[in-house]
């Protein structure tokens, strides 16, 4: 297990990827929209992980009643795994909390699942596995 990225909720992504562009020294590698979350996203490498802007795209979102709620800041870490079913069974038998139990596409070309915060002392943890070629 590895920390993939660092998933930050931002008003406004073009402000932000200005901002993060600015403090790492070089452009992000990726945008990308998921639809289904309500989120556009914005990735920026830095060694083995990531940096994630998460900029909501409807109100609705979590993002967008994250953003309503906290205000800016860091949303969620993510754990890179090599195999998702296994960690979920793993961290199900240690006692964690899902949000779903059933990985679903992600940005940046993952799988993804997410652990609720009243299991991990309050942080949002987002396991991904990097989806299988086909």
């Amino acid at each position: 297990m590895k920390i993939e990225h660092l998933g930050i909720a931002v008003k406004s992504l073009k402000t932000s990827d200005e901002l993060f562009a600015k403090l790492l020294g070089k452009e992000n590698y990726k945008q990308e929209a998921v639809e289904r979350e309500g989120v556009t996203t914005s990735f920026y490498e830095l060694g083995e992980s990531k940096i994630e802007l998460l900029e909501a795209t409807n109100p609705e979102s979590p993002i967008a009643k994250f953003l309503d709620k906290r205000g800016e800041g860091i949303h969620h870490i993510a754990f890179g795994v090599e195999n998702i079913q296994t960690e979920i069974e793993r961290l199900k038998k240690a006692g964690f909390i899902f949000i779903s139990e059933e990985p679903k596409d992600g940005a940046d070309n993952k799988l993804v699942v997410f652990l609720h915060p009243k299991s991990t002392n309050g942080i949002l943890v987002e396991l991904c596995q990097e989806k299988p070629a086909v």
